[in-house]
C-alpha cells in the first residue's frame, strides 16, 4: 500500500469513527428517552391545564324551520328528541350490547385507547379522515363535552378529559351518559328515543336482539337504518349485529344456546317527526333530502339544526290538491266493506313549467300510515304516459317509418292488436286494451285511443336506443334500462315527480324542467345555499315539443281523458294537453296533463295493505304490488277515471286566467286545418285485413254527418279523430277518414266503463 492509499484509509476510518461517535446506541437511546420525557412533560402540562368542561352538546342542538313559499310556517323539526333514562331502566343484556359492540375492555380500561388515539392523530395529521378505536368513555366525552371537529387539539383534549372523567365518574355513569347522548338516526338522540323510533317500545322493554341492532346503528346511523338502507347497508348492519352478539357470548354475557335462537329484529317503518303530520311530512322529507344532496353532508349533521328552509309549495294549491284527492278518491273508497280499497295509494305533483317550482304534492295518507312518499316513488310503471316520449323522440330525430316516410302526427300505422313489430331483432307483439283492433290509424288517433301496437312499431322505427336516450334527456331515470321494444308500453318505473318534469319540458317548448321543492335554504349565520337550476338547456327541439303538446290536446278533446277532463268544471274553455295510462294487471293508473302554465301528474298505485292469500292461492306480502281492479266498487281503474278526475278537480280550481298554448308546429289536434294525411306504409300494415268482417274500413266515411249542436267545447277545431258527439259504431272502433266524425262515450261522473282506458 502506498502513502496515498494509507492516507485514504485513514480518512475513511476517521469518517466512520465520527459517524459512530455521532450515532452511538447510547446517544440514540438517550435521544429517544428525552423525546419521551418531553412528551410526558408536555402531556403533564396539558393534563393540568385542561379541565372537564360543562356539558354543552344539548345546548347546541336547534330546530330546523320549514316555511311555505309565502313565508308562513310549514313545520319545525330537529328539536332535541331525547329523554334521559337511568341505567337501571335499561336491561343489563341491552347495556352489554353497547359494550360488546364498541369497547369490550370498557369495564377494565382507564377511559382511553392510546393505540386508537395515536392512530387517530396520525390519520388526522395525514388527512386520512376520522379516527377509529375510541373507547366508550372517549365517545361520551366527544358527544357531551366537545365539538365534533376532527383536529389534533380536539383529540388531545378528548384524551385528557377522558382520563379525568374515568377517574371522577363510575363506569355505570359513563355508560349511561354514552347511551343517552349518542345519535341513532331518525332524529333520535339517546336510547329511549331510539327504542321508540325503531321498535315503538320504551328502553326498559328492549330485548337483547333489539339492543344489539341499536348498538350496531351507532357506527353509521344513516347507512344502517333498515328502512332506507340499500343491500350493502343491510348486509353490513346484520354483520355488525351478529358481531355484537358473538362478542357477548365470548365475554360470558350471553348464553350460547340463547344466541343461536336469536333472529335479526327488523325495525318498524319510521314515523314522522313532530309537526309533520299529513302531507307536511312528505314535503319536509323531500326538502330535507334536496338540501342534504346539495350539501353532501349526513343527516346527523343536518339534524343538529339551525336551518331555515323555504319550499316552493303554494299553500292554497297544496290545500286544493289535498281536497281534490279527498273528494274524488278517498271519499269514494270504503275500506271497511271493501278491503281492496285499503290497497289504493295516490301520489301527485304539480309544477310551474316556467320556474320548475313544485307548487303542490300529495305523498299518501300521511307518514303515520304510509312512510314512503307516493309523489317520489319510482317502482310503478308509467304505462301509456310514456307514449308522448316515443313521439317526441320520433319528431326530434326526424325519424322515418320502415318504408322511409317521415313520422308526423298524421302518419298512419297499423293498429291491429298483437301485431308483431317490423324491423326489430326481438319478437314483440303487444296487445291493445281489451285486445281491440283499430285498422289503419293516424298517429294522432293512436295517441287519442292509446293504441299499443302503433307505438310499439313507432319505437322500433325511431330506434329504441334513441327513444331511451330522449327519455333520459327529458328527465327520466333510464340508467341500467334495456333499449327494447317492450319499453314502449312504459314498463320501466317512474314517479309522479319525474313524469311532471317530463311533461313540463314539453310545456316549456323543449327546455329541460327539473322540478325543485326548495326555494331557499339558509343555515344560521351563513350565506344562502345555492340550489340547482330548475330550468336547463334545450333538450329537444321546440317544434318537436310543441308538436307533442298539439297531439296531446286530442287526448283531452277526443280521447281517453275527454269525459273526466274536458267536461270538468272550470276547464271547458281551457287549452289542455295530457295523457292517460294504465299498466299491466292494472297495478297503476295515471293522468299527467298540463295547461300553458301548470303541469300536474297524478298516479294511483296498488300496494297490499296487509299480508294475505290471493284468489289464486298465492301469498301476498304487505307492500307488494297488487291490482287496482275493483277499487271503489267498480271494475278496472283506468287513467281516465280516478286519476283524471283528481287532476281535473285540482286544476279547475288552481289555474289562473285562461291562456292559449303558443305552439310552433303545423301538426296535431290543436292545429287547424290538420295536415294532409299520408298513406299507410306497407311495412307498418298487417299481413291480413285487420278490419272485422262487416265493419267499415278506416277510409270509409261515416254514413251520417255529426250533429253540430253537440260539438265539444274547444277553441281549436276538432282533431283528426273527429267530432266526439256522434254515436260510436258497434264492435271494435276503427280509424275514420279525417273528414268523418264519431263520438266517444261520456266518461264523466259514475258512468266510467270498465274499458275506458288503455294499458
Amino acid at each position: 500500500m502506498g502513502r496515498a492509499d494509507a492516507r485514504r484509509a485513514q480518512r475513511r476510518a476517521a469518517k466512520s469513527g465520527g459517524i459512530r461517535r455521532l450515532f452511538t446506541w447510547r446517544k440514540l437511546l438517550g435521544t429517544a428517552f428525552g423525546v419521551v420525557l418531553l412528551g410526558m412533560g408536555a402531556f403533564a402540562v396539558l393534563y393540568m391545564l385542561v379541565d372537564v368542561p360543562e356539558g354543552n352538546a344539548q345546548a347546541k342542538l336547534q330546530s330546523n324551520v320549514y316555511k311555505y313559499a309565502d313565508g308562513s310556517l310549514l313545520a319545525r323539526t330537529g328539536e332535541v328528541n331525547r329523554e334521559i333514562v337511568s341505567l337501571s331502566e335499561v336491561p343489563k343484556e341491552v347495556q352489554d350490547t353497547f359494550v360488546a359492540a364498541e369497547n369490550k375492555s370498557f369495564y377494565d380500561d382507564h377511559g382511553v385507547d392510546f393505540k386508537g388515539t395515536a392512530r387517530g392523530l396520525i390519520n388526522t395529521l395525514s388527512g386520512k379522515g376520522k379516527q377509529g378505536g375510541s373507547t366508550i368513555t372517549q365517545q361520551y366525552v366527544k358527544n357531551y363535552y366537545l365539538e365534533q371537529d376532527q383536529t389534533v387539539t380536539r383529540k388531545l383534549k378528548e384524551l385528557v378529559i377522558s382520563l379525568k372523567v374515568d377517574q371522577k365518574r363510575s363506569k355505570k355513569e359513563i355508560l349511561a351518559g354514552y347511551i343517552n347522548t349518542s345519535y341513532y338516526g331518525r332524529g333520535a338522540y339517546g336510547i329511549q328515543a331510539a327504542a321508540q323510533a325503531y321498535y315503538g317500545v320504551d328502553a326498559k322493554d328492549l330485548d337483547v336482539s333489539q339492543g344489539a341492532y341499536l348498538a350496531a346503528l351507532l357506527q353509521a346511523p344513516s347507512q344502517y337504518d333498515w328502512a332506507v338502507a340499500g343491500p350493502k347497508g343491510k348486509a353490513l348492519v346484520k354483520e355488525r349485529w351478529a358481531y355484537t352478539l358473538n362478542n357477548m357470548v365470548g365475554e360470558g354475557w350471553l348464553d350460547p344456546a340463547k344466541r343461536q335462537k336469536l333472529t335479526f329484529p327488523v325495525p318498524r317503518d319510521p314515523k314522522p317527526l313532530n309537526g309533520t303530520a299529513g302531507q307536511k311530512g312528505y314535503i319536509v322529507d323531500m326538502a330535507r333530502q334536496a338540501v342534504l344532496k346539495q350539501l353532501g353532508i349526513s343527516g346527523e349533521q343536518f339534524d343538529l339544526g339551525g336551518w331555515t328552509i323555504t319550499v316552493n309549495i303554494d299553500k292554497k294549491k297544496q290545500q286544493q290538491l289535498e281536497k281534490s284527492v279527498e273528494t274524488k278518491l278517498i271519499d269514494k273508497l270504503d275500506t271497511k266493506k271493501r278491503k281492496l280499497d285499503q290497497d289504493i295509494q295516490a301520489g301527485a305533483v304539480s309544477v310551474d313549467r316556467k320556474t320548475g317550482a313544485v307548487l303542490a304534492l300529495y305523498g299518501g295518507r300521511g307518514q303515520n300510515e304510509h312512510w314512503i312518499s307516493n309523489a317520489g316513488r319510482k317502482d310503478y310503471q308509467p304505462a301509456s304516459t310514456f307514449k308522448p316520449v316515443i313521439l317526441a323522440a320520433a319528431l326530434d330525430q326526424k325519424s322515418k317509418t320502415q318504408d322511409g316516410e317521415q313520422i308526423t302526427a298524421n302518419t298512419r300505422y297499423d293498429g291491429t292488436s298483437k301485431r308483431p313489430v317490423v324491423g326489430s331483432d326481438r319478437y314483440f307483439a303487444p296487445e291493445n286494451e281489451d285486445d281491440q283492433n283499430y285498422g289503419q290509424v293516424t298517429v294522432q288517433t293512436a295517441m287519442n285511443k292509446s293504441i299499443n301496437s302503433a307505438f310499439a312499431q313507432m319505437g322500433v322505427d325511431v330506434g329504441m336506443d334513441k327513444v331511451m336516450e330522449t327519455a333520459g334527456k327529458l328527465g327520466m331515470d333510464v340508467e341500467g334500462l334495456q333499449a327494447v321494444p317492450a319499453q314502449t308500453l312504459g314498463s320501466m318505473g317512474a314517479s309522479p315527480l319525474e313524469m311532471a318534469g317530463i311533461y313540463a319540458t314539453f310545456d316549456n317548448h323543449g327546455k329541460k324542467v327539473t322540478p325543485q321543492i326548495v326555494k331557499s335554504a339558509v343555515h344560521q349565520g351563513d350565506e344562502p345555499l345555492k340550489m340547482p337550476d330548475a330550468i336547463g338547456e334545450q333538450v329537444i327541439s321546440r317544434q318537436a315539443a310543441d308538436s307533442v303538446t298539439s297531439v296531446l290536446t286530442g287526448v283531452v278533446d277526443d280521447g281517453t281523458a275527454r269525459g273526466s277532463v274536458r267536461n270538468a268544471e272550470g276547464l271547458s274553455d281551457r287549452d289542455i294537453a295530457g295523457k292517460t295510462g294504465t299498466s299491466d294487471d292494472n297495478k297503476s293508473a295515471w293522468f299527467t296533463g298540463y295547461t300553458p302554465d301548470l303541469v300536474t301528474s297524478v298516479g294511483l298505485f296498488g300496494e297490499a295493505a296487509f299480508d294475505r292469500t290471493g284468489d289464486d292461492g298465492k301469498k301476498i306480502k304487505k307492500n307488494a304490488q297488487v291490482t287496482l281492479q275493483g277499487a271503489g266498487g267498480g271494475g278496472r281503474v283506468n287513467g281516465g277515471g280516478f286519476p283524471a278526475e283528481i287532476w281535473a278537480d285540482y286544476m279547475g280550481h288552481s289555474v289562473g286566467k285562461a291562456s292559449k298554448f303558443d305552439l310552433d308546429t303545423d301538426m296535431g289536434a290543436a292545429v287547424s286545418p290538420p295536415p294532409e294525411s299520408h298513406s299507410a306504409s306497407p311495412s307498418t300494415s298487417a299481413s291480413k285485413d285487420p278490419t272485422p268482417s262487416g265493419e267499415p274500413s278506416d277510409d270509409t266515411p261515416s254514413s251520417e254527418p255529426p250533429p253540430s249542436s253537440e260539438a265539444p267545447p274547444s277553441s281549436p277545431p276538432a282533431s283528426p279523430s273527429g267530432d266526439p258527439s256522434s254515436e260510436p259504431p258497434p264492435g271494435p272502433s276503427t280509424e275514420p277518414d279525417p273528414s268523418a266524425t264519431i263520438e266517444l262515450p261520456d266518461l264523466s261522473g259514475d258512468n266510467r266503463p270498465d274499458n275506458s282506458d288503455e294499458r
